[in-house]
């Protein structure tokens, strides 16, 4: 479940990042930090919030309801892909 929850953080970083509009050479750095955020405290929140801030700032017009259904959607992306060998 650890490794799931990383590998959706990082695609959950990888999808705000390009709705920033982070040049490709940030692309994976930001999808790190999204990562390391979640060590920050326990469950999800931390994450969310990152994420949500973070485009909230950069002048993206998202919910933090929208930034969770991606966070769902993104779980069990990457739920298939551990499950696949991927």
């Amino acid at each position: 479940e650890f490794k799931t929850a990383a590998r959706r953080n990082r695609l959950l970083g990888l999808w705000a990042a390009e709705l920033m509009g982070l040049q490709k050479q940030h692309l994976e750095d930001y999808a790190k930090a999204v990562v390391k955020s979640d060590f920050e405290q326990p469950g999800d929140d931390d994450v969310l919030r990152k994420v949500f801030e973070d485009l909230k700032g950069s002048g993206g017009a998202i919910t933090e309801g929208d930034v969770r259904l991606k966070m769902d959607e993104l779980m069990a992306v990457a739920r298939e892909q551990i499950k696949a060998g991927g």
